[in-house]
């Protein structure tokens, strides 16, 4: 395993982090065996993966508490645990967004889920349009004052709102975020026009979602087929990458999968793993086969000119329906 820093910070993580969303049971194409989840989680550890991401929403809390149950019996010490707040846990005020109230209560309970006494990094999991920026950053500096928080980051929203974050931050001299977790991929390049160009400007790592564009990458799905099966089957979010230009970018990465005896996945994951930008791509096995495939994209080189060629189909855009998902 590689190893870098996030950001400007020293806080060293593994070129990939393992994302704990597909365990648990809120969907169909989710791990719903804990048993199986945790043998990929401790496969995941003894490959040398010590960035773990979640979320208190993720299957409600369940994501949050299997990966409690995997760390339980490891060196807290060695592994960056990364989770998030914003989203629903409860029906009525108060049980959603970032306002002080829900990030204090929420944060004690992601560290009782995690049966932890600390998050390495704690990431706004959307933009709060509720909740001034000031309340939210001076929430989350109480819990690193606290020592519950050690670094804190963002996800997903338009570079103007984040920039807004990081000026708030510099002033009021809150604690500054670190990362962004943004969607990106070969198919999925839009936060190239949007966020991407500030995280460069501003030494702000880079942890990309859906790195394999929901399996799409991976070659899991047929032109002109209805999917039935994996997460495209039932949630609508996928068929946004059933495009022409997609499907022109899947053949180039076929075709050098090929040439590299790799694939589809590697070859994906190596085009991120080559941007400077990119510090540790989230991604999301179900499978000890399919982690073991993802960690070997860190052998897989790509020239200048095969990058370019990847890169060809598609013109980068900024959509602010797909980045505010």
């Amino acid at each position: 395993m590689e190893y870098t820093h996030l950001g400007n910070s020293g806080l060293e993580v593994s070129r990939l982090c393992l994302g704990c969303m597909n365990f648990g049971s809120e969907q169909p194409w989710m791990v719903h065996d804990h048993d199986d989840a945790l043998e990929v989680i401790d496969r995941a550890l003894d490959l040398g993966i010590n960035f773990v991401d979640t979320a208190n929403a993720y299957s409600k809390g369940e994501s949050e508490e299997i990966l409690g149950k995997a760390l339980a019996e490891r060196d807290r010490e060695e592994f960056v645990v990364a989770t998030k707040v914003y989203f629903p846990m409860r029906d009525g005020p108060n049980g959603q967004g970032l306002s002080r109230k829900h990030i204090l209560d929420q944060a004690q309970a992601s560290l009782d889920r995690l049966d932890t006494d600390y998050i390495d990094l704690y990431q706004i999991h959307r933009w709060d349009d509720n909740t001034p920026i000031e309340e939210t950053l001076s929430a989350l500096d109480s819990l690193i004052d606290e020592g519950i928080v050690r670094y804190v980051g963002a996800s997903s929203m338009p570079a103007w709102k984040f920039m807004k974050a990081l000026h708030t931050a510099d002033v009021n001299n809150y604690e500054r975020f670190i990362s962004m977790q943004c969607e990106y991929n070969l198919v999925d390049r839009h936060e190239e026009a949007n966020v991407l160009p500030l995280c460069e400007d501003q030494d702000i790592g880079v942890i990309p979602w859906s790195p394999l564009a929901g399996g799409f990458l991976a070659d899991k799905y047929e032109q002109g087929k209805d999917p039935d099966e994996g997460r495209a089957a039932t949630d609508d979010f996928m068929q946004k990458r059933f495009t022409e230009d997609n499907w022109a970018v899947l053949e180039t990465v076929r075709k050098l999968a090929d040439e590299k005896d790799a694939t589809a996945a590697q070859v994906s994951l190596a085009w991120l793993l080559h941007k400077d930008l990119v510090d540790s791509p989230i991604i999301g096995p179900r499978t000890i086969e399919h982690l073991e495939d993802n960690v070997d994209s860190l052998d897989v080189t790509l020239t200048a000119e095969e990058r370019q060629r990847l890169e060809a189909p598609i013109e980068p855009v900024w959509n602010r329906a797909i980045g505010d998902v």
